[in-house]
């Protein structure tokens, strides 16, 4: 499918249903959408790493980045970058916060198992 219309795509994670996120990719690209909106978050997301390089826009809200030892306040219309295997995770600010998330590679465990 070469196109995800806005109204379509989503899907509620089943660990958080105040967290959306909608999914599109190539062999070697994936770009995520993901709505948290259940902030602000009274503790920032345990850290996590993996080996995609990822690239993210805040498209909406505020947010806390952390990186290793270092930690980033961010609006929106600013942009992260997070190499291969960093420790990294956020606390949102706001009651609602939009991410565009770029991955290579694609992340496998974002995709549905198919039937």
């Amino acid at each position: 499918m070469e196109v995800v219309k806005h109204e379509e795509g989503f899907e509620k994670l089943e660990t958080n249903p105040n967290i959306i996120r909608k999914v599109i990719h190539l062999k070697d690209l994936m770009f995520t959408i993901i709505e948290f909106s259940n902030g602000p978050m009274e503790a920032p997301d345990p850290p996590h790493n993996h080996p995609h390089e990822q690239i993210s826009y805040v498209a909406a809200g505020r947010l806390k980045l952390f990186v290793e030892d270092r930690e980033y306040l961010l609006n929106e219309g600013d942009v992260f970058k997070i190499e291969s295997n960093l420790n990294h995770s956020i606390q949102t600010l706001t009651e609602f916060v939009k991410l565009i998330d770029g991955f290579s590679p694609i992340r496998e465990d974002f995709l549905k198992p198919s039937h």
